[in-house]
Parts: structure tokens; C-alpha cells; sequence
């Protein structure tokens, strides 16, 4: 090995610790938010013992992979779906997915799932292309109770530091400023088939906004996974339910599109190792029916056979 790339390799090697280190530091500030603790008292400790004693192992020397599935990286309800996205795109022969988060605030959680995707970059090799939509401004007036403004008032969450934000982006990632109304029918018109959307976080609270958002999910079908995970953040709110909020955007999207529907993520729970965690029910999925790998005429190479052990 030449001594240039040993300097390269070492260099790799320190920018991994640092990153590690930084990681961990991240989590370990968010655990020490009062709000924290208290879900993980109630989502964590109410397991069984078995599987924390489990986690710390995990934690410690476990994979990427093994590390969504007992839901130790931040965020678990992005770290899964795009974990998801990026192995039904590797099933598919797609190299690079959309993610997309509607609603980023002072952006936190779209640097999350900015880091998310880099972690399942190194675990799947597929790529991800990273959009985070917001009015800049904070909310608008509520329209009516379907706005739940008991919960939700005009000026809430402006994003504070647009400048600090854009900077903080890597370059797989973007903002896009304005009416999601406006946003959003436009961002779906100009996706690709060579970077599907794969995941759409839903965190615009607003009823209003949800069902203005909603036509991102109505372009050509073949510019999406045939299974898009959507997580539907404020549908756990105290008063939330089928007739309000972003419940009720996704009733009506139902409604007016035949071919694409908005689901619970069917038997989640049961394939889940942590069961407790809220963020379990905020998922959902958008099914797109009208996707050409959903159609009889698209074949696999090879038949599936199952095998009978009584014979033979």
C-alpha cells in the first residue's frame, strides 16, 4: 500500500469516528429532553427486558441494517421506510430513489433523513435524491375545526434560518419554498422514472395543507415505487381522527383517485421487534395501482414453486 493511500485510508477512517461521535452525541441530547424520556420510558421500557439487553449489543456492534430493526437510529419513523424504499428499488433494478418530506420547519428532520439516507446508501448502494417542501413562513390561518386549530395556529414553525438550513443541506438534497398547492402538483409533474419517490413524510399538520399536498402522489405511474411508504405525523394528535386533520386528506384522496390508495402499512406491527412505538401507527402506505410492475403483463424471470414436504 503506497503511503498516499494509507493518508486516504486513515482520513476515512478519522471522518467515520467523527461522525460516529457526532451521532451519538445527537442521541444522546435528545434522550436527555424531557419529552424524550418520557416516550422512551413508555415505548422502550415497556418491552421485554430481553430484547433492551438485546438493543444494547446491537447498538454497540451491529449493523446498519440490524440498527432500523430494533429501531436504534434516530428517527425510526424515517429510518425504516427509507431502509424499505431502498431495497424495493434494488428489487426493482432502480440505482436511485426520491424521498421527500412536506413540512421541514427549522429543518431538523429533513437533516435527519438526510443522514438517514447516507447511512442506507452504505448498506444498499441504491442513492437517494432528498426534497423538503415548506411555506418559509410558518402556518396560515386554520380554515376551520378540519385544521384542528385547538392545536394548530397561524405562525407556528417558520423556518428561522433559511440561509442556515440551505448551507447545512449535503448536495443530494434541496428546499423547495413556497404553496405546497402550487409545490407540489409541479414537483410531481417533473419526477423521473430513474429517481421514483420512494417515501413521503407528511408533517404540514394543517387539513388543509395535507389535501393540498396530496398531488404530489398523482403523477405518472411509473415515476414512483409501486409501494411508496407515507408517514402521516400528526394523526396522533389529542381530537385527530377520520373527519379532521390529515386523516381526512387521505380519505378524500382515496375518493377522487381510483387507481391510488392510501393505506395503513399492512401487518407492520407483527413484523416489527419493538411493538410499542407510536410511530407504527402513523404509517401508511400509497399504493399505485396503475404502476406497470402491478400489471399482468409484467412477468418475473422465474415461476415460484413450493415445495410439499410430505412427498418424497
Amino acid at each position: 500500500m503506497s503511503t498516499t493511500e494509507r493518508i486516504v485510508r486513515l482520513q476515512a477512517n478519522i471522518d467515520s469516528r467523527k461522525r460516529a461521535a457526532g451521532s451519538n452525541w445527537y442521541v444522546l441530547r435528545r434522550l436527555l429532553q424531557k419529552e424524550k424520556l418520557a416516550k422512551v420510558f413508555v415505548e422502550r421500557l415497556t418491552e421485554p427486558l430481553h430484547l433492551n439487553a438485546l438493543s444494547a449489543l446491537v447498538a454497540a456492534f451491529g449493523s446498519y441494517r440490524m440498527k432500523v430493526a430494533f429501531d436504534l437510529v434516530v428517527r425510526q419513523q424515517y429510518a425504516f421506510p427509507v431502509l424499505y424504499a431502498a431495497d424495493t428499488a434494488k428489487r426493482y433494478g432502480y440505482d436511485c430513489v426520491t424521498l421527500v418530506e412536506l413540512g421541514v420547519a427549522s429543518g431538523s428532520g429533513l437533516l435527519n433523513m438526510c443522514r438517514i439516507a447516507h447511512g442506507t446508501t452504505r448498506a444498499t448502494g441504491i442513492k437517494f435524491r432528498i426534497v423538503g417542501f415548506d411555506g418559509g413562513k410558518g402556518m396560515p390561518p386554520a380554515i376551520d375545526y378540519r385544521d384542528l386549530p385547538e392545536h394548530f395556529q397561524v405562525g407556528d414553525f417558520p423556518m428561522t434560518d433559511f440561509a442556515g438550513l440551505k448551507r447545512a443541506l449535503p448536495s443530494n438534497a434541496e428546499l423547495i419554498i413556497g404553496d405546497v398547492a402550487e409545490t407540489a402538483p409541479a414537483f410531481a409533474k417533473s419526477l423521473t422514472k430513474d429517481a421514483p419517490l420512494g417515501f413521503v413524510a407528511v408533517d404540514v399538520d394543517y387539513y388543509s395543507a395535507a389535501k393540498a399536498a396530496m398531488p404530489i402522489l398523482e403523477g405518472a405511474p411509473e415515476n414512483y415505487l409501486p409501494l411508496v411508504p407515507v408517514y402521516l405525523d400528526d394523526i396522533g394528535v389529542v381530537g385527530s381522527n377520520p373527519w379532521n386533520g390529515e386523516l381526512l386528506a387521505v380519505s378524500e384522496f382515496n375518493a377522487e383517485n381510483p387507481l391510488r390508495k392510501i393505506a395503513p402499512f399492512t401487518l407492520l406491527r407483527s413484523r416489527r421487534i419493538f411493538k410499542n412505538t407510536q410511530w407504527i401507527d402513523r404509517m401508511y402506505a400509497a399504493h399505485i395501482h396503475d404502476h406497470p410492475y402491478r400489471s399482468p403483463e409484467h412477468k418475473r424471470a422465474t415461476k415460484r414453486v413450493i415445495a410439499n414436504e410430505y412427498l418424497g
